[in-house]
């Protein structure tokens, strides 16, 4: 079960304590040099967001991406009046449309499901950072790698798996989302209705 008690955010956001656990992070990738410590230190790039804010809308142009460090966001998009999700991103996860920064508008809103705190990226700043500070291109590299990995195998497995499979292979890698996200999303995301995946839910917990 997904445990809120290690969450940091909600109404007692600390940006210093974001700002030393973004350094952690990236220091697992690349070396993080003391000017870069500083530069982080220094940024306002980590920003808390309240549940239900609307972070990118269909539609509109894409010029931001966000990186979770806690919360969640939910990507999705209106086919015939209904929300179908694209995708659910949360801890450690990049949510970045496919048409950032080429000045077009999002397929794609993407939403907070939880209160959540993120860096928020542009052209503009990656530009200027990566300039400044060249490990940072490694560490988008190494992300890209895995986001590319990941997607390729969600993918894989998803078009081999009929509906209860999904939901069996949901339920193994992202158990914690069945905990913090509405079903009907899950649902969506599985490419079932929601009177579908209860009868899974319910025919699974019988076995």
């Amino acid at each position: 079960m997904y445990r809120t008690e290690k969450l940091i955010l909600r109404e007692n956001f600390n940006s210093r304590i974001m700002q030393n656990e973004i350094i952690k992070f990236i220091s697992k990738y690349v070396e993080v040099t003391k000017e870069l410590e500083q530069a982080l230190n220094e940024s306002t790039f980590a920003q808390f967001f309240p549940k239900g804010t609307i972070l990118i809308e269909e539609g509109k142009i894409a010029n931001k991406c966000f990186f979770v460090f806690q919360g969640c966001i939910r990507g999705y998009y209106y086919k015939d009046l209904e929300e179908m999700t694209t995708e659910f991103y949360t801890e450690g996860q990049a949510a970045t449309p496919t048409c950032y920064g080429k000045n077009i508008p999002s397929k794609i809103t993407y939403e907070c499901v939880e209160n959540t705190i993120a860096t928020v990226g542009t052209p503009e700043l990656e530009t200027e950072m990566f300039q400044k500070y060249p490990q940072l291109i490694s560490l988008a590299a190494v992300m890209d790698s895995i986001v590319i990995a990941n997607y390729k195998e969600d993918f894989t497995e998803f078009r081999h798996a009929n509906p209860e499979q999904r939901y069996l292979n949901f339920q193994n890698k992202r158990p914690d989302l069945l905990q913090r996200v509405p079903l009907h999303q899950i649902a969506s995301y599985l490419g079932m209705k929601p009177e579908s995946l209860s009868r899974i839910r319910k025919r699974t917990l019988n076995k």
